[in-house]
């Protein structure tokens, strides 16, 4: 008796088995179905919400911190509880030098609604002063021209960078590079366009959104004399934010005559732990698209285990006929795990095809990410046909025992 998968015969008769009973085959292979979708989607749909919410961070370095100044929580020296006190150029210096662990640091101040205009086309924007470090921290798109750099802020150059939207609005697709642009009554030079990838947004706007000019330029012409306003440190990597922060407060406490337990003068936001808890939580949440797709998983397994039960019992008779007329136990076996692998697959892959389709659909409404990688897809077959394999095999087994006698014999 012929079992081979390439027998048609064989395959014509599992496709009979099957039918004989519409209802019963087609819930248990909607079972399989359903688990198989339930678990691509899920894995599918957990890497494109991931992929979602970290591209709002690409452009922005991850192992960074900003540090903002704040009120006096704690009288001290003769400085009330309430006062307010400023991180000045001296402070950033300090930072800096005192502490090895920084690879870059960016002193930044900002203001909202200044008015921009080349002298024909006017717009309001926010103006920016930063630091030559500035690139190494947020990593701007540079589309024209260069960025800020060390000789601008040493020099106080009046130069700005603009942004791409502010570009747009002004010049149009004309490149502004080498051209000047009143910034709040303040002729400065355009040396550059530039943008962000990220969502980021630091000091109120996107860089798409700004003017950018050198801090020491920003200090001179609004008056602000040594004051900045957030600094953002990059320390290196292996190398967490907040466990510079003890050092800092010290450094910033003697300076401007802070309680040294007074933890709330100071504003420190560790932009490292916040992406370490984005990672944990894609964890969990991969643990659990697991654990329910699993699930579904093994109630379809356990379908098709039923279902071969009640085939194996209904077939009684047929087998016995089989076995006395010269089929081996091998063939019975073979038989009867054939159709329940047959079903598993074709319920799978149903499935895997489902899931792609509505991650393809989420892809086109959400964004990129949403996807079915082909490993999973193939990790999730295999998976799929080996507990079909298992689940048919306790029913094929007893198949395989059962006398022709007895078999000829049952009612």
């Amino acid at each position: 008796m012929k079992t081979s998968i390439f027998d048609l015969e064989n395959w014509r008769e599992i496709g009979a088995t099957l039918s004989r009973n519409k209802t019963r085959t087609f819930l248990t292979a909607f079972g399989i179905f359903w688990g198989t979708a339930m678990l691509a989607m899920l894995l599918g749909g957990e890497k494109g919400l991931e992929h979602k919410l970290m591209s709002n961070f690409e452009g922005f370095a991850t192992n960074c911190a900003i540090i903002g100044s704040g009120r006096r929580t704690i009288s001290y020296e003769g400085f009330n509880k309430g006062s307010y006190w400023s991180i000045t150029t001296d402070d950033v210096e300090a930072i800096h030098k005192g502490i090895p662990e920084i690879e870059a640091i960016n002193a930044s101040f900002s203001f909202g609604g200044i008015s921009v205009t080349d002298g024909s086309t006017a717009t309001a924007s926010m103006v920016q002063g930063v630091s030559p470090d500035f690139p190494k921290i947020f990593l701007p798109v540079i589309y024209d021209g260069r960025f800020i750099n060390a000789s601008d802020e040493n020099a106080s150059h009046k130069v700005c960078v603009i942004g791409k939207q502010v570009s747009e609005k002004i010049y149009g697709t004309e490149s502004p590079v080498g051209q000047y642009l009143s910034v709040g009554g303040i002729y400065y030079r355009i040396v550059g366009v530039a943008g962000q990838t990220a969502e980021v947004q630091v000091g109120g706007a996107k860089i798409d959104e700004e003017v950018i000019i050198p801090m020491s330029t920003m200090r001179r012409n609004f008056n602000l004399g040594n004051r900045v306003g957030d600094v953002c440190i990059l320390v290196r990597q292996g190398i967490s934010p907040s466990s510079l922060q003890p050092r800092i407060e010290r450094i910033l406490g003697r300076a401007h005559h802070i309680h040294p337990d007074d933890h709330n003068a100071m504003f420190f936001f560790d932009i490292a732990e916040q992406f370490e808890m984005v990672e944990h939580l894609f964890a969990g949440v991969t643990l659990l698209a697991m654990f329910v797709g699993i699930s579904s998983l093994i109630a379809g397994i356990i379908g098709v285990g039923n279902i071969m039960w009640v085939i194996v019992k209904e077939r009684t008779n047929e087998i016995g006929i089989r076995r006395a007329i010269g089929a081996r136990p091998s063939d019975i076996v073979m038989q009867i795990l054939s159709e329940g692998v047959a079903l598993t697959v074709v319920a799978g892959l149903s499935g895997i095809v489902f899931s792609t389709i509505v991650l393809a659909a989420a892809a086109k409404m959400i964004g990129p990410g949403f996807d079915l990688q082909l490993s999973t897809a193939l990790g999730i077959m295999i998976t799929f046909v080996i507990l079909g394999t298992l689940a048919g095999l306790i029913p094929s087994l007893k198949a395989m025992k059962i006398k022709p006698i007895e078999a000829i014999n049952d009612k």
